[in-house]
């Protein structure tokens, strides 16, 4: 007897969800979430998932009635007697509070990460995780995907042109940077940055030669934009021909559009695991649903998805 799969998909993620399970080769499973006038609000399942597998698709950035309505749904296929309820986080929000950096504070990434595992997930699929480690802080099965499956042909366009360099916009970025530099044979440029507080720079310099180079900026995501536009900036002071950036999640909160539409980055290549505001006219969106959807087949059939980690 082959098992029944289902995709449902939260407020937050309502698009993606439709495309991934598109992608599938199925229609998106209905779900209503009902709203009471103090705010608090219930999804219902509004078909049977009893012994099957349920896919739910909902990024968690704010507000935080994302991450509410992800757990109350996954408690709901729980309660329902779903086989298997397989958590699909294409952005996997309060990573950046991934561990102790001053005293008095909370790793929000493993609060969050004990919540879902309380509410009965028995499987996550996420999305360049702001730090690899968060994986660990799961007991079940993690497969953390890498949108470099989706840049890569993208980036080495432009490689193939000549004269390019990878970037990145700030230390921690290095490793994903030099990953690229490496499998296309160019060169490096990193960013270092100094902060007097959170989404505020206050001073950057650069190592390496951007001099007469199309520069390729690698992160996992662009927040307030003020990293990337900085950096973007700064190269092109230092002789760079042109600046492009490549950024997995697009929170994109604050000033961030005007940034980029002010600052001389040429053009900034994202992905919908967050759906965008508005448009600017140098943002780029590419879809990772094929590519959701293609892992998501492979491990309803108990197959290899390694061939997606191309660049980690």
């Amino acid at each position: 007897m082959s098992i029944e799969v289902k995709i449902f998909a939260g407020r937050a993620s309502k698009t993606l969800g439709e495309k991934i399970a598109a992608s599938f080769g199925i229609s998106l499973g209905n779900v209503i979430v009902s709203e009471f006038s103090d705010g608090e609000f219930q999804p219902s399942f509004e078909e049977t998932v009893r012994g099957q597998d349920v896919f739910i698709v909902q990024s968690t950035m704010p507000p935080s009635d994302n991450l509410m309505e992800l757990l109350l749904m996954v408690d709901a296929a729980k309660r329902a007697s779903a086989r298997k309820i397989i958590a699909v986080i294409p952005y996997f929000g309060f990573a950046r509070q991934d561990r102790k950096d001053k005293p008095r504070v909370a790793i929000g990434a493993k609060l969050v990460a004990n919540m879902l595992m309380a509410a009965g997930v028995n499987r996550l699929i996420t999305m360049d995780l702001h730090a690899d480690q968060i994986q660990g802080f799961f007991e079940v099965p993690v497969d953390h995907l890498y949108a470099s499956t989706i840049f890569y042909p993208e980036i080495q366009k432009i490689a193939e042109e000549g004269n390019m360099v990878m970037a990145a916009p700030d230390a921690g970025g290095a490793k994903r940077a030099n990953s690229y530099a490496k499998r296309l044979n160019v060169g490096l440029a990193i960013c270092h940055k100094q902060r007097k507080e959170a989404n505020v720079v206050a001073k950057m310099t650069v190592i390496g030669d951007v001099k007469g180079k199309d520069v390729v900026l690698v992160d996992d995501m662009c927040d307030t934009a003020g990293t990337l536009t900085k950096a973007a900036d700064l190269f092109m002071e230092m002789g760079a021909k042109s600046v492009r950036a490549f950024c997995t999640h697009a929170v994109l909160s604050g000033p961030a559009y005007d940034r980029i539409e002010k600052s001389k980055i040429t053009e900034l290549i994202v992905t919908d695991t967050i759906p965008t505001q508005k448009e600017g006219a140098k943002i780029r969106v590419l879809s990772v649903s094929e590519l959701f959807g293609d892992v998501i087949k492979h491990l309803v059939h108990n197959e290899s998805i390694s061939k997606h980690f191309l660049i980690s």
